[in-house]
């Protein structure tokens, strides 16, 4: 089933504002609970965990900056 595109802007703004401050924080603290290890690798983790938080949202954000496609 496929959303609206007023649908995906609002789930966008959803996972903006309270799914990605709960991923940081997870994120920092599973950091946190492990030893820190050197910063070339804690920058590796983070750009990983980033990428990997990103992939499963990537149809919801795609055309949420453009104008609405079914308003005429």
């Amino acid at each position: 089933m496929a959303l609206s595109y007023k649908a995906r802007r609002r789930w966008s703004l959803v996972i903006l504002l309270v799914g990605l401050p709960v991923y940081i924080v997870s994120a920092v603290t599973i950091m946190n609970w492990l030893d820190r290890p050197p910063l070339w690798l804690e920058l590796l983790i983070y750009i990983a965990l980033g990428v990997i938080w990103a992939l499963p949202f990537k149809m919801v954000f795609r055309g949420i900056g453009q104008t609405d496609p079914d308003k005429k």
